[in-house]
């Protein structure tokens, strides 16, 4: 009877564990991960994590030594933005960057012993390029961006197309385009991706293509989200529209490249005569020079 008891106890126990697990596994699995991250938040951090911890700190202190307006943080932000970087810790790193760069050429210079040469430039000198880099380097890289940006989106626009003739709605196209795109073009992908995002949080429509244009600031999205607003509106085709953008995005693409190879050779004058010409001189008649400079001794 005493075996028989254990048994069914046992038995009992099992199939409600079994149960619990069926019909709440969601709720302990929500609970076991509450419990996984608390005991990994008492680790200690590594020592990467320190370091980069501690660089925001200083960053966000550093910052705080050039007072800007409202105004100009916005504009950096939007540039920031056009430039692919969307976090507020970017724009902390490229103010600490300005007042780092520029401090640490001037104890270059300090500790080089430079700045005997010429005391007031060699320290203004320095300080300026310091602080003009960084902008330097976010206007090149929003421009790299762009030329992304114009090289992706005909591909995207033809795939678009094929979406929508196949009976996908606008929202939908767009949605399988940033996915299949993904890997050959990331950059119109996110964009796109992005404006799926804005939709879905409740932004209208119009607005969240409007904002790609902002995060864009190109002639080729304007007239996009021109076509795109204007089907929004009206309700008209966009299929045979997105057609004929795209060819015309790869027409002005292959004029620019035309335009550049047009340029090329009045580019190659200024290395050809300062670097080119005086070698084949030097190996021209150097020997001559050498021959009559033996001949003539006086």
């Amino acid at each position: 009877m005493a075996y028989v008891a254990s048994a069914f106890l046992i038995f009992f126990f099992l199939a409600a564990s079994g149960l619990l697990l069926v019909f709440y596994r969601e709720t302990m699995g929500g609970r076991v991960s509450v419990i996984i991250e608390t005991d990994r938040d008492d680790e200690p951090k590594t020592r990467a994590e320190q370091w980069t911890q501690s660089v925001r700190t200083f960053a966000g202190k550093v910052q705080n030594i050039l007072p800007k307006g409202q105004k100009e943080v916005s504009v950096l932000r939007q540039r920031l933005v056009m430039a692919g970087f969307r976090e507020d810790i970017h724009l902390t790193y490229y103010n600490a960057l300005k007042v780092v760069l520029p401090a640490s050429l001037c104890v270059i210079v300090a500790v080089t012993g430079l700045y005997h040469l010429q005391p007031f430039w060699m320290f203004a000198g320095p300080a300026i390029v310091g602080y003009m880099v960084p902008d330097y380097w976010l206007t090149h890289r929003i421009k790299k961006r762009q030329n992304v940006l114009s090289r992706g989106l005909p591909d995207a626009l033809d795939f678009m197309v094929v979406c929508l003739e196949a009976g996908l709605s606008l929202d939908q196209a767009v949605v399988r385009t940033s996915d299949e795109l993904f890997d050959g073009h990331p950059v119109v992908a996110e964009e796109l991706g992005l404006v799926m995002l804005d939709v879905r949080a409740g932004r209208s429509r119009v607005e969240s293509w409007k904002r790609l244009m902002e995060r864009s600031d190109m002639d080729e999205v304007r007239m996009l989200v021109a076509v795109f607003v204007q089907a929004d509106q009206f309700g008209t085709g966009v299929a045979k529209t997105l057609r004929i953008h795209s060819e015309a995005m790869r027409t002005r693409r292959r004029q620019r490249v035309e335009e550049l190879a047009a340029k090329t050779p009045v580019k190659l004058v200024f290395p050809l005569v300062l670097f080119i010409f005086p070698s084949l001189y030097v190996v021209m008649l150097g020997p001559a020079v050498i021959q009559m400079m033996e001949t003539f001794p006086s």
